[in-house]
């Protein structure tokens, strides 16, 4: 490979690849403005420009053609030893979900010690959430998910502890760092919500991100929805990486800011 800085080189390979983004991406996300959002996430963890150049992309191309930006909202790229994966955030899966059409409107938030919590189970189950404010609202005990239905039917919820949550965690690759350690709140969210989307109806489509997502912090459940991995040798993206960058390269808008125990035994039915 030449001396060309990494940066320089990724934005070079990334813009190499806009052919590939334009056919994945959704209409109303721009490839140009996925590309800054890509640069800004790379710029903000160097280290992703340090792992497996053939995952990184991948994972890029996978983010694409899931409808979702890296952008540590509705997803994030994510370090697992020198491979990369994308991961869906909470937010991206609600935005999947409601564009399915089925589900008029979801929520998930975290409950904390200092909150006002109140929840009744039985046929006419309900949840009151009053959070505190202002103030300390203490350390989080749980979070909870609520998905309202277009045809006016009742809410269904779930609601999970935060022991439960943890265990969750426990058998995640990302337990120790990354999106558990940036954002456990994001995590607790999307966990809860998982687990009520097993009584959604949902769409072929959503269903495969959250067992893609599912795949992405385990990697026994890779057989289901593999995870994005690096191209075979020989495709189109293998020879963007393999290219040795001696040419000036093609000036690219700078990105946009974005803003971005032991293990427990464990059954399916806590995702």
């Amino acid at each position: 490979m030449s001396n060309v800085p990494a940066v320089t080189q990724f934005r070079q390979q990334l813009t190499s690849m806009g052919g590939e983004f334009t056919n994945a991406l959704p209409s109303h996300i721009k490839p140009e403005r996925f590309q800054r959002v890509v640069m800004t996430s790379v710029q903000q963890n160097p280290g992703l420009l340090n792992a497996d150049r053939k995952t990184l992309l991948a994972s890029c191309l996978k983010c694409a053609a899931d409808g979702l930006i890296p952008d540590g909202r509705e997803a994030a790229l994510v370090l697992f030893g020198n491979t990369v994966n994308y991961m869906p955030m909470f937010t991206g899966i609600q935005k999947r979900v409601r564009n399915s059409g089925v589900v008029s409107k979801i929520e998930s938030h975290v409950i904390y010690e200092n909150d006002e919590f109140i929840w009744e189970q039985g046929i006419n189950s309900s949840i009151s959430h009053k959070p505190l404010f202002p103030g300390d609202r203490g350390k989080a005990i749980g979070a909870y998910a609520i998905a309202k239905f277009n045809d006016g039917s009742d809410p269904q919820f779930e609601v999970m502890d935060v022991n439960q949550i943890e265990r969750v965690r426990a058998v995640s690759r990302s337990k120790s760092s990354g999106p558990w350690v940036q954002w456990w709140d994001e995590q607790a969210r999307k966990t809860v919500f998982k687990r009520l989307a097993k009584w959604l109806p949902l769409d072929a489509d959503v269903d495969d991100l959250i067992d893609y997502d599912n795949a992405v912090e385990r990697p026994e459940l890779e057989a289901v929805a593999p995870i994005a991995a690096a191209p075979k040798k020989g495709s189109k993206l293998d020879a963007i990486v393999q290219e040795d960058v001696v040419d000036a390269v093609n000036v690219v808008e700078e990105p946009e800011n974005a803003n971005t125990s032991e293990d427990s035994v464990i059954s399916e039915d806590d995702f």
